[in-house]
């Protein structure tokens, strides 16, 4: 199954960070300037006139003091220095040209200031544009070629902008510490957590993971996860922003004394308050429902952006919800229309954003606007459509049609788009005589009208394999009904486990309405009923997997201890206790939901099992209905439910998704009734007549 992201994260996506080195204050204080680097991402430039985006981030509480940008490349060692040149461009401006060096390295380096000026806060894009020529001019020539296959450069991806920069002084708002906790700095070095008592009240536990879902959603780092921890000196040691959520007769004495108000019994409390040098927003309630409330605030990542004061008090009539996912819509690609500058191979990707559970079913259409210049070669331009890089559509440019083109196609069902998912316009505009002009930056043009639309229809997919993840546990982008059964014994290993799995299960999360209910093993079957099932623990400290070790596809010896073979893998019975499986079964509990075990010998192996759901970039690796994972780094992944036969398409469900044919098949049916109406009619007219003669 394909998973995408929004834009803001597939840009961010690129973000790599490459170091964070701190110049700390005469005194040894906290460090005053960092220097962020991100990496750019491995590319190649083509052909005559080419270009290139990359992507970087700068937080909006950074003070920049420089930007420098580290270029490595390659050039082909047949580009003529002397009439090839690359231009740097950060958001829309250059700043900087130069001339590509050819020589025998394997590498040239580029080392160029960036003027400080042109960084913006948020997402910021460098353009590199490139004019390569490998042909020697020939005076007996008139025009000369633009494009050759030995016109190259390649980007490395040791390559990297470094923003030298301070942060400023925190102000005293629950706006602001959201900020920086989920900050680009902050997750990526790890010095922010979400904690709880280490009592973890079960009310305590489902308030922190609605909590961790909304900031990882939020977080602009993807392949980091923000820790969920017991409260304690030990495991906040280091850690510049803290989320503490607890009982009020579970928070830390520490704490205590520095809230406004101990009255909690009807009401729950959101309190920036400073730890030395660890700003701390507390989460405390005495009564667990709204304990509970005041977390899904906490992932109301529009409401927590509100909030200036320091201090939010949340009570029964406090409105906290996210508005529902709309499945099924009409999706416009851009808001105000996209202009395309430039020849040859030009194109604009949108994405969208579809709950992972959700596919696109028959007759989704796209319909797109677009107009462009006249002053193409009409004979050799033409627009291609794409969706997740795979061609459904072209069509070829004209005169007549510049100043207002249509095209209209269906989605191939064949594709099995499923989840998020990217749609490319892409133009070929080709100029006549080329290699005789000087091409402009302005021309030629193509632009992609605010009409152009994709009318999406979506179906249910409620498989139970890994590859539809993070289905079941999510339904229309919210949490379905969830229940985390815990191992008897709860230690770090577990609070990783969790961590792996609620940061990327948030990430998935658009909303902060659906529920996550924990319980211990000793949880009755009742409690499980009409829930999607997380077991996490060994056969040893957790009953639910002790009790359905039948059901599952890698089960364990008599005694516990570790992993046997099955038909789908050979298992030694040392290497069986080194193991860690994630299991996807059907629950034992309740016909239609389904149980996943995140399971090894031992704590250490379970959550080596949540490592492969902690991330999206190592989801390629899940699939199936069991998986297995070592840690030398081996991932084995089976499919152990039988496949079921493709069902033939239903004509009449076809008919109902076709608009175009049920109008058809409606007028027809009308046609019919009149006709029938009409011969009754005529019918009766007759005998009327016939009486009458008679």
């Amino acid at each position: 199954m394909k998973r995408l992201l929004l834009i803001t994260s597939v840009c961010l996506s690129l973000l790599v960070p490459q170091m964070a080195l701190a110049v700390e204050a005469a005194d040894g204080s906290a460090p005053l300037v960092k220097n962020y680097g991100t990496v750019l991402s491995d590319t190649s430039l083509s052909g005559g006139f080419t270009s290139t985006e990359q992507f970087f981030r700068v937080e909006d509480y950074w003070k920049v003091d420089s930007v420098t940008l580290q270029l490595d490349y390659k050039t082909s060692t047949l580009t003529q220095t002397e009439r090839s040149s690359v231009t740097l461009l950060i958001n829309g401006s250059p700043f900087h040209s130069f001339r590509p060096t050819v020589g025998d390295a394997d590498m040239q380096r580029l080392n160029v200031t960036v003027p400080a000026a042109l960084i913006v806060p948020g997402v910021n894009t460098l353009s590199i544009q490139g004019h390569l020529e490998t042909t020697v001019p020939n005076p007996n020539l008139v025009c000369l070629p633009t494009t050759n296959r030995d016109n190259w450069l390649h980007i490395l991806d040791s390559s990297a902008i470094n923003v030298k920069h301070s942060n400023e002084a925190m102000k005293n708002s629950i706006r602001d510490f959201n900020r920086r906790f989920i900050g680009m700095d902050t997750t990526n070095d790890g010095l922010n957590a979400v904690a709880v008592s280490e009592k973890g009240h079960p009310a305590e536990l489902e308030a922190a993971v609605y909590a961790l879902s909304g900031f990882a959603k939020a977080s602009p780092v993807k392949d980091k996860v923000i820790p969920l921890v017991p409260y304690g000196e030990e495991t906040l040691k280091g850690k510049q922003a803290v989320v503490a959520i607890a009982l009020y007769d579970n928070l830390s004495p520490s704490l205590k004394p520095l809230l406004s108000r101990s009255d909690v019994q009807d009401k729950a409390l959101i309190q920036l308050v400073r730890m030395a040098d660890q700003p701390t927003l507390v989460i405390t309630s005495s009564d667990p429902g709204l304990l509970i409330k005041a977390g899904r605030l906490a992932a109301n990542q529009s409401l927590l952006g509100q909030l200036d004061a320091d201090t939010k008090v949340v009570d029964s009539t406090t409105e906290v919800a996210t508005p529902q996912v709309d499945v099924s819509r009409n999706v416009t690609l851009t808001e105000a229309g996209d202009k395309l500058t430039g020849a040859l191979h030009r194109e604009k990707t949108y994405f969208i954003a579809l709950p992972g559970n959700r596919s696109i079913a028959d007759a989704s259409k796209l319909s797109l606007d677009f107009r462009y210049a006249r002053n193409l070669d009409f004979s050799r331009s033409m627009v291609t459509v794409l969706i997740d890089k795979t061609p459904i559509g072209s069509k070829k440019l004209s005169t007549e049609l510049a100043n207002g083109d249509h095209m209209e196609m269906t989605i191939p069902k064949d594709l099995n788009i499923s989840g998020n998912f990217s749609v490319t316009v892409a133009f070929d505009l080709e100029l006549e005589d080329a290699g005789c002009i000087d091409t402009q930056d302005q021309m030629p043009w193509a632009f992609i009208d605010k009409k152009s639309m994709l009318q999406l229809n979506t179906k249910d997919r409620a498989e139970l394999l890994l590859n539809n993840y993070p289905y079941p546990l999510l339904r229309d982008g919210s949490y379905n009904q969830v229940a985390v059964v815990l191992p008897k014994e709860r230690e770090s290993y577990t609070y990783a486990t969790l961590t792996n799995l609620f940061n990327l299960l948030g990430q998935y999360a658009q909303t902060n309405t659906g529920e996550v209910r924990f319980f211990d093993d000793a949880v009755s079957a009742d409690n499980l009923k009409a829930r999607q099932v997380i077991a996490i623990g060994s056969y040893r400290d957790n009953k639910i997997i002790r009790d359905n070790n039948d059901k599952l596809y890698f089960k364990y010896d008599p005694n516990g201890g570790g992993f046997v073979s099955n038909e789908k893998m050979s298992i030694d019975a040392d290497y069986g206790k080194r193991i860690g499986t994630l299991q996807l079964i059907d629950s034992p509990y309740e016909a239609g939901s389904g149980l996943l075990a995140v399971t090894g010998s031992g704590a250490e192996y379970t959550y080596l099992a949540s490592k492969m759901l902690a991330v999206e970039g190592t989801l390629w690796k899940v699939f199936g209905d069991g998986v297995v994972a070592d840690k030398d780094g081996n991932v084995q992944a089976f499919r152990f439910k039988k496949q079921a036969e493709p069902e033939g398409p239903s004509t009449i469900g076809n008919i109902l998704e076709r608009r175009d044919v049920l109008g058809f098949m409606v007028a027809v049916i009308l046609v019919i009734v009149l006709v029938l109406v009409s011969l009754i009619l005529m019918v009766r007219k007759y005998r009327k007549k016939r009486g009458k003669e008679q």
